[in-house]
Order: C-alpha cells, then structure tokens, then sequence
C-alpha cells in the first residue's frame, strides 16, 4: 500500500528518499572521445522551481480537495456496481448513460471553473513528471552519441497491449480495441465481465484463442509505449533513441502475446520467425549489428530465442548466427530465474499487491473480480506460468536456511509457503511448511490436470549440473528459458550487459491458511494468504514476507546469473563479457512513478541513468560503462548451492 499511497499521493511516504535525488552517467568522466560528463538531468533553478510549486500548500489543499471530491463521487458509482449482483451493473450503466461514455462528455458537464482547476493541476503535475522528457537524449547528442547499431526492443509480461480482431457476434463491438492494456479493457472489464474474460483467457486443451475469439499482440511502437493513456512503459527510453537519431526504419518493437507458451508463440504467430528476419533485416540494411532491449519476462523470452534461432529444424541458424547478428544484449530486470510472486498468483489468484489492500477494498475487489476468478484467469494464460522460480532449494533454499538470509533472521526464507493449521484445515492443506520444490510440486497436484500438464510441458526449473547434461538440453524446446539448464550461445563477441533495481522491499514468501470464502466453480485449491500474520518491523506485511529487489522480482532472479551463473563455463562457454549496473531505487518524494532516480521494476524504464546508458551502447559506446555491484548479490551467489563441474560439492563431480 506505500507504494500505491505514493504514486496517488507522491510524499511523505517510506518510500521516499531526501533531496538528492539525480543520479551523473554513469560513464567515466571526460575522455578523449568527449564522453562522460557528470550531468544533471534537469537544471538546478528548474528543479528548485518545481520543488516551490509542489510546496505551494494553497495548490496542495485545493488540488486533494478535488481528489477527495472526485474520489467521492467514484465511490458512490463504485457503491452502485456492488449493491446488485443480478444485472445492476448494466442498468446502472444504461441509466447513467455510461455506454457512451467518453471524457469528453464528462468536462461538457463539469463547471468551467472545476475544468480550469483539473486541466491547472494536471499542467502542473505534467511539469512534475515529464520535465526530464528527451534530457538524457539531448544530452548524449551534445557528447557526439548518435543512432549506431539497429535497436529491436523486447517488452515484459502485462506491457504488451492485446487487441482484437475477432467478427463474430460476441466479438464485433471490440474490433481492434486493446482487450488489454487501455480503457478499451476497463470499460469491458467493468460492462462486461464474461465477454470479457472469454476474450482474455486462452482454451485449456489448445492454449490458443478459444473458438470464436480472436486477440492479437499489438504491433508496432504503441504496442508497449503506453500501458492505459497516461501511463508510459517504454515511452521514454524512445523518447530518447529518437533525441539520437533513431525511428522506425532502424528501431524495432518485437511484441508477443505474453499469454501464451513460448512454442505456441511461433505456432499461432510465427513470432520467433519474424523476430529472427527483423534482425537479419537490420543487419543487411545497416550493415551492423543488432542492439536488443529486453524487460523483465522479455529476457527470458530473448535467451529461449537464442537458442531457437540456431536450432536445426527451428530457426535453422546454425552455432554461429547469434554471434554473427547480435552486438549487444541489454537485460533490463530480468526474471531470469522467475518471479516469486507468480505461485501465490497462480495458486490462489493473489500477491503482495491484492493482500495489502485494506478492508473496504478487499471487499470490493472480491465481489468484482474474486481471487478465485484471478486464479482462473491465470492458470489460463501459460505464458505466466513461464516465470514459475528456477532452481529450487539450491537456489532458494530449503526448511533451514536460504542464501539471502539475514543474520538474526526469525523464519527462513527457504520455507516458501509457510501454513499455519487452523480448526478450518482440509486434507488438502498440508501439514508442513513447504520449500520451493514442494511448493510446485504443491501447485501442480492441486491445480487441474490441463493447467499442470501444459505448465511442465512447456516450462523446466531444474538445474544441470555439468556441461554433458547442459549440452543435451539443447535439443530439449522445455529446457531452452532455464538459464540453468541451458547455456549462452557459442557468440564471443557478443556482450551482455545486466541493469536492475534494488533497495525495494520485494515478497521473498508467503504465509497460507485454509480458504474460509464460499467456493467459486469448485475451485481449487481451498487455500488463501493468511494476511493476519504481520510483524511490528516489517518483515512479514499481511502474510507476505519481504525481501530485496526491485519491488517485484527478487535479487536472485535478476542478479545471480549475472554476477555468477554466467561466470560457470557451462553455462557460458564463449565466454561472452556480461557487465553488471546495479540501481538503487531513491524515488523523488514529488513524482508519482519515482522520478529519474527511481528502481522499480517497471518505473525504472523511465530511469535517467538506464536510458543513458541504453543510448551509449546503442551509440556504440557501450565498452564505457563498468560494473557497478552495490547489493549483496555477490554474497547470496556464492551461498547458492550451484557449483562449478570441477567442484568437488558439485552433485555430478567425478561423472
């Protein structure tokens, strides 16, 4: 909920950090080529006359004023859709005349001076935001940097807008409107939830579009520059590749549809295809290399396209075309070893973000979309299921000890889900405190036969523990995401360079008791997040314990392959050079998505320091930029329990 108070109400919360609060480039300073300036984003009058405006208390009070009257009047509309489960919703809509609702007929019949007030507020907010908007690019031009190497950037899971170009019945009224990631979806989401749903989720014996549906990545820039109006994703990092140089006829997005498997990606849309010719197309055109952006989900959807791309029988590329096509791969918080907060997601249709919602809106979200549905949802879309943890107890721990844990620690986090027994407990809820390994296992034998089926068909998270084992694994589709059961490409000079968050509380575990909530469905498993356990210092916050990362995937996920993983000769044979960025998150106290300086997962696109180092590799400076390891990454990768093949704790030692 801090994080949520903070982007609606920007300060004086314990995210917040003091004023300093612009990070210089990170490359070195001044050399021969011009490069390296210490820089700060914006001016220091301009900031300070930002920093008065958002001080300003008369603003202030009439700016929360019309929040609070706004927020209001959407509490009564919200009380409305909750008051009637027997088609109220839709009546309330045809009464108020929300079918046809856009904004502009809502400022048709505000007051002017209500219009005045909200347009002044959001003017000035927009100076608050987007006054850093082209700097970095700008600055970069003015240092010689320009457009050097082709760009093709890969989004995330969620980032990706799916429209739909379904015309049967059902499906006419959405015709390339975004069922996902605009208003488009929220407003079908809010009218009409069923249609709704059937568009969104996929058939569980095909893991395709169910019969009559039709919903597609969006393609093109705005596929992922915005994720509803207002809310950028990668609309600054091409703000400034544009200030250098680069459009669309040497930048590419190369958006999927995230719901899916990763072979269904090529069955259904030929993606890794496509994805293969706009590369050997940029290099044809350009004469170089490719530079490829990747976030989040999007690295492991680019290191299992590594391997595809050479593969006989797949890509066809043969051992050399990565090296051959690929400069430079920028691995922007990446998951590579999953994200934790997908178990509980796919289990019981929660996380962090839905247990620390107070009362009122728990209750509103359940009677609007329960966590049952969300379950229901998930498990329908095997594409998340890809960012089920890798590694096990050797990476994550077991009932004794993890590799993060902390001195002095009460619990540790190798007990993933931890349940408490209550008078409400069923067969079904297990009688222990279960790892990793059995936490999966847990899902898998709980869940329905399809979801469990489609999941370990598609997905591996084991570990191969020499070189002979990870060599077999390339002809094995499941094993190719698995950065532990799969290596690097045999590409020498192509260089990889690792930029993350950290210093953001992250969930680590989960505390889980019996669902006492009438079933939906028959759904399954009858299990919930006990969000009554919850420690004075933080540690556990209404059943999920905290961790360290970039507020949604943990440290271990985005850095141990980094700084260790890919320092094993297994796993990287060519020895290809990896530089590692660490970023702290020290968000602005005054902007809603953390400002210039800011490590969240997804905010930290917009990041100054990020996007200055995205264009100098891209410009060809890449080689300027060192490692910078501020975490105790270092520390956790040499606990995890993955060893080198001539290590003698290594399981296959002496084979």
């Amino acid at each position: 909920m801090s994080n949520l108070r903070r982007r609606i109400f920007g300060s004086g919360t314990p995210d917040s950090t003091p004023d300093i609060s612009r990070d210089s480039s990170p490359a070195p300073p001044h050399t021969r080529e011009g490069l390296g300036d210490d820089y700060k984003v914006v001016a220091a009058e301009k900031l300070e006359q930002l920093r008065k405006k958002a001080h300003q208390q008369k603003g202030r009070k009439r700016r929360n004023a019309w929040v609070f009257g706004l927020g209001g009047l959407f509490g009564v509309f919200v009380a409305g859709i909750f008051a009637s489960s027997n088609g109220g919703l839709e009546k309330l809509a045809e009464i108020a005349g929300l079918q046809d609702m856009n904004l502009d007929s809502i400022f048709d019949v505000l007051p002017l001076g209500l219009v005045n007030d909200i347009q002044n507020m959001q003017s000035k907010e927009k100076d608050a935001v987007d006054y850093d908007s082209f700097a970095v690019g700008l600055h970069a031009q003015s240092q010689g940097i320009q457009a050097h190497y082709p760009v093709i950037m890969i989004p995330g899971v969620i980032s990706t807008g799916l429209e739909s170009w379904g015309t049967e019945d059902d499906s006419r009224q959405y015709f390339r409107k975004r069922l996902w990631g605009s208003w488009s979806m929220m407003r079908a989401l809010v009218l009409d939830k069923a249609s709704w749903k059937r568009h969104i989720m996929l058939d569980p014996e095909t893991g395709m579009d169910p019969p009559g549906v039709k919903l597609r990545a969006a393609q093109g820039f705005d596929a992922a520059d915005f994720f509803i109006t207002g809310y950028w994703i990668w609309n600054k990092i091409l703000e400034n590749l544009a200030t250098i140089g680069y459009d669309p006829t040497n930048a590419f997005t190369a958006a999927y549809d995230w719901r899916m498997s990763y072979q269904n990606y090529e069955k259904r849309d030929q993606y890794f295809t496509r994805l293969k010719h706009h590369i050997e197309l940029g290099k044809k055109i350009s004469g170089k290399k490719v530079v490829l952006l990747s976030h989040s989900m999007g690295g492991q959807v680019l290191f299992y396209f590594f391997r595809w791309a050479e593969a006989k029988g797949y890509g066809d590329g043969g051992p050399t075309w990565v090296n051959d096509h690929i400069e430079s791969w920028i691995n922007i918080s990446g998951c590579m070893l999953g994200a934790l907060k997908d178990v509980p997601a796919v289990l019981s249709g929660e996380m962090r973000d839905t247990a620390q919602l107070n009362a009122f809106a728990v209750y509103g979200l359940e009677k609007f979309l329960s966590r049952h549905e969300r379950a229901e949802i998930f498990r329908h879309m095997p594409g998340i299921s890809s960012m089920l943890p890798i590694g096990g107890e050797a990476v994550w721990g077991n009932s004794t000890w993890a590799p993060d844990d902390k001195p002095g620690q009460n619990i540790t986090y190798g007990n993933f889900l931890n349940f408490r027994q209550t008078m409400h407990s069923t067969p079904e809820t297990p009688q222990m405190n279960l790892t990793m390994g059995q936490s999966l296992s847990y899902l898998w034998n709980h869940t329905e036969d399809w979801y469990t089926a489609e999941t370990q068909r598609s997905y591996s998270q084991g570990v191969a523990h020499s070189r002979k084992e990870v060599e077999k694994n390339l002809d094995i589709p499941a094993k190719w995401l698995n950065p532990l059961e799969s290596r690097l490409p045999l590409a020498p000079d192509m260089k990889i360079f690792c930029f993350y968050g950290i210093g953001k509380p992250t969930e680590r575990a989960y505390f889980y008791r019996p669902d006492t909530e009438p079933a939906v469905n028959k759904s399954k498993p009858r299990v919930m997040i006990d969000t009554e356990v919850t420690s004075s210092d933080g540690f556990v916050d209404h059943g999920v314990v905290m961790g360290e990362g970039d507020g949604t995937v943990n440290v271990l996920s985005t850095g141990y392959m980094c700084n260790k993983g890919w320092k094993m000769k297994r796993y990287n044979p060519a020895n290809i050079p990896i530089t590692t960025y660490e970023m702290p998150h020290e968000p602005d106290r005054f902007s809603p998505r953390g400002g210039p300086n800011t490590g969240d997962h997804v905010d930290i696109l917009g990041r100054s320091s990020l996007n200055d180092m995205i264009l100098r590799v891209a410009g060809g400076k890449g080689h300027l930029i060192g490692d910078n390891v501020k975490s105790n990454i270092l520390d956790y990768a040499e606990k995890v329990k993955i060893y080198d093949d001539d290590d003698e704790r290594n399981p296959a030692y002496g084979r």
